[in-house]
């Protein structure tokens, strides 16, 4: 039986505040839909917790602890009523504080959740802020998946009129920029047990990682020298000073060939001053960027097929796990089960996206 691992429900009581698709309070109905096209579990969450992704301007995150206490009682009991064809994630705000990600973590602990599901920016700010550290250490701890979803306002949505391009693009965006916050800032190296699965199909990102390659080692600011080299040869270091976390300049005693530094500097001087402060890095990664993006996990729940090829391609087919985001989305089904049987794979990984890799990666 396939398992799709992106669905949503919502609480009862908030249909009574909030403009919603109507799907997604009937959980039954849901349920018997997608058991008819072959599709035997559905791993639900709310990006939103106790809110809503359908109006501009509500702080989703201004939750109380008793809000979200509540709706995770009530979605695991949802849960234990729709047993075996319902699982589900637990919510959280990556920026909470220490009260709020205790209380995570005693919620994963209690049972009735496979994973944590959290928005890949938080109020127009990436995971990559230090905000998130104890959150990502928690997860760590806690040895459960991650699923990463859009927020309800991505960044930069405020500056998007028609709603459906923030629903449809913007979204998108978020995600893929958020991953590549996250693999910069070193989440996946400071963690390597951590797993991460990504909405949308992670967006774009399997388009971009050989840019993120190139901006792990910017060249054009140092004439062609590799990460943490020094200037172009014969340039020379202003004041004798090595790059930002590299080794020696380029011409110092015991200097390797020109400009080969270790990948943990920034860029060699370009002329007298260097490069503009905006162009100054140090790397908190040791290798390639593509290389923490080949950990990740996506979902197929993206109609572009020339989408899943690129991430066939990059991640392979063993991490890649069938999603719909239906509910709210009325996905046709059948539809995207047919994508996934029309990728150039073999019988097995595809049975692997379709069911096998999320049994292992959930522990259904």
């Amino acid at each position: 039986m396939i398992v799709d691992v992106h669905g949503h429900i919502t609480h009862p009581e908030l249909f009574k505040r909030y403009p919603m698709p109507p799907a997604l309070a009937d959980i039954e109905g849901m349920l018997d839909r997608k058991s008819e096209a072959g599709i035997g579990v559905t791993i639900v969450g709310s990006p939103v917790g106790f809110g809503t992704m359908s109006k501009r301007g509500h702080d989703n995150y201004a939750q109380s602890a008793d809000e979200l206490k509540s709706f995770h009682e009530w979605l695991a009991e949802t849960v234990r009523k729709h047993a075996p064809r319902l699982a589900a994630y637990a919510y959280t705000n990556p920026f909470g504080d220490s009260a709020l990600l205790d209380q995570t973590a005693q919620t994963m602990r209690d049972g009735g959740f496979v994973g944590l599901i959290v928005n890949t920016s938080v109020g127009g700010e990436y995971l990559d802020s230090p905000r998130a550290d104890e959150f990502f250490a928690m997860a760590a701890e806690l040895g459960k998946p991650i699923f990463l979803h859009p927020p309800a306002e991505p960044v930069g949505s405020d500056s998007i009129e028609d709603f459906r391009l923030v629903e449809q693009v913007g979204r998108f965006m978020d995600v893929t920029v958020g991953l590549a916050t996250l693999v910069f800032a070193g989440r996946l190296e400071q963690h390597p047990d951590l797993e991460l699965v990504a909405a949308t199909a992670g967006g774009a990102i399997s388009l971009l990682a050989g840019r993120m390659d190139q901006a792990y080692q910017p060249r054009h600011w140092a004439g062609g020298g590799p990460p943490g080299g020094g200037p172009p040869p014969g340039a020379g270091p202003p004041g004798g000073a090595g790059p930002p976390g590299g080794g020696p300049p380029s011409g110092a005693p015991g200097d390797g060939p020109p400009g080969s530094g270790p990948p943990g500097g920034g860029p060699g001087a370009d002329g007298p001053s260097g490069p503009p402060p905006m162009a100054q890095y140090t790397n908190k990664i040791t290798q390639p960027p593509s290389t923490y993006l080949r950990r990740v996990y996506v979902d197929t729940a993206n109609s572009s097929v020339p989408n899943h090829l690129a991430n066939l391609e990059l991640m392979g087919a063993g991490h890649m796990l069938f999603g719909t985001d239906s509910p709210p989305l009325a996905t046709p089904l059948q539809d995207a089960i047919a994508t996934v049987e029309g990728l150039p794979i073999s019988a097995a990984e595809k049975q692997g996206i379709l069911e096998h890799n999320a049994r292992r990666l959930f522990g259904l």
